[in-house]
């Protein structure tokens, strides 16, 4: 497994894949259906290439941006009134700490084994882009997932559609090189559409949820353990929806599905539905200060 950033066979095939659908779709499947010297033709033609060249784009980034590092001089601070919630190991109850590593590990940071350090909100490792998928990289992450699966679909109407069209008989003769080109074009894309629609849904679903994959499948871990236990398990980091997806993608509601890094904090504290606003007052507090009122009008 290549270095981070390097290029290897997973990420030449991405790219092998992106580069064979578009001169299918746009060199064979519109000029065989609509014709790329007609209004129509040129549009979609346009319109693909368009959003053809954001997903390399946003692909090149996911596999160049580093996910987020641990600063060497990371320490938690447990007296810190601003953070009151610390993830602790499983057994003994201490601190995380990365022995590999060498430093204390912040909330949601893990350790990756292919990139040998550890990373910031780390979601998952991914061999699709020689990366990991982690709080640095995340958003642009899903939004080349976006551009991918409207890619997909997109090429895949265009190709039915000039499967469907009928050749006058006078180009016959290329047909046979066409079809087959199409053929082989929807052979990949049936497959590719279907895995990269699953993984876009998944990922809405952690972004609702405000998890990350590996939170996930420690949360079922968790709320069996809890059940087991009869208490109930809550997600500490679940803001609510809106919250949970400013969190994600951005504050800025009209950046969401644009290819902008706009990372909310620094991956080393993150809010969690524990934290008290400090301009709202404690119940305790508003309880002493009633019981003192009442006691100066007994008085």
């Amino acid at each position: 497994m290549g270095r981070p950033g390097y290029l290897t066979l997973p990420i030449l095939s991405v790219l092998a894949a992106i580069g064979y659908v578009y001169y299918t779709t746009v060199f064979v499947a519109v000029p065989r259906w609509l014709g790329l010297a007609t209004a129509a033709g040129a549009a979609n033609a346009a319109a693909f290439t368009a959003l053809a060249a954001a997903c390399v784009a946003t692909y090149a980034v996911a596999v160049c941006r580093d996910p987020g590092r641990v600063p060497p001089s990371f320490a938690p601070d447990v007296e810190d009134a601003e953070s009151p919630l610390h993830e602790i190991k499983r057994k003994g109850g201490d601190l995380r700490y990365c022995q590999k590593c060498g430093h204390y590990k912040p909330p949601r940071a893990h350790h990756c084994r292919a990139c040998k350090r550890c990373v910031l909100k780390m979601d998952h490792h991914c061999i699709w882009i020689n990366n990991c998928v982690g709080h640095e990289n995340y958003k642009i992450f899903f939004i080349f997932v976006l551009y991918a699966v409207t890619a997909c679909f997109y090429a895949m109407i265009l190709i039915i559609g000039s499967a469907m069209y009928s050749v006058p008989v006078d180009e016959q003769s290329s047909n046979d090189s066409s079809r087959t080109s199409i053929i082989i074009c929807g052979i990949i894309l049936c497959p590719l559409t279907l895995a990269l629609t699953v993984l876009f849904g998944w990922h809405i679903y952690l972004i609702l949820q405000n998890k990350t994959t590996i939170e996930y499948h420690e949360g079922v871990r968790a709320m069996w353990l809890a059940e087991k236990g009869g208490n109930l398990y809550h997600h500490p980091y679940h803001l609510g929806v809106y919250e949970n997806l400013i969190s994600v993608l951005g504050p800025n509601i009209f950046c969401w599905l644009c290819p902008v890094s706009t990372n909310t904090g620094n991956g080393l504290r993150f809010r969690t539905s524990h934290d008290i606003p400090l301009s709202t007052p404690s119940i305790t507090a508003m309880a002493s200060n009633r019981s003192n009122n009442a006691a100066s009008e007994e008085q």
